[in-house]
């Protein structure tokens, strides 16, 4: 098929960009506590540039992920086309700094690096 939720067009989309977060609401406006935390996780990073697409707007999309990834709940982030996860996911790569590697190899400078140097000036 070809509709929104087909492996082709979900694999397109993935691809699209080098920070994928497929959530509940936008950005702007997330419609889930979970949405929101991946939001709040990329912008402590300070990853603004991203592509976030909205799955209640689109059930084949919201369908279609979840079988392209294997994953049964929203949100999914993507890195360079790879699935990292979920919010959990997110959250510890978060913690342990793997976050701030991964972004590294896209060519991404976390801004937690740039906080971190402040502390060590002070």
């Amino acid at each position: 098929g070809g509709g929104s939720g087909s492996r082709e067009a979900v694999e397109r989309l993935v691809r699209e960009h080098p920070v994928v977060v497929f959530m509940k609401g936008s950005p702007a406006q997330p419609l889930c506590g979970f949405s929101n935390a991946v939001v709040q996780i990329l912008r402590l990073h300070g990853v603004e540039d991203y592509r976030a697409h909205d799955v209640l707007q689109d059930p084949d999309l919201r369908q279609g992920i979840k079988n392209y990834s294997n994953w049964p709940t929203i949100p999914q982030v993507y890195l360079n086309g790879e699935f990292v996860g979920g919010c959990d996911i997110l959250l510890q790569m978060h913690q342990n700094g793997d976050l701030v590697e991964e972004l590294k190899k896209l060519g991404i400078r976390s801004a937690l690096l740039d906080k971190e140097k402040d502390k060590e000036k002070k």
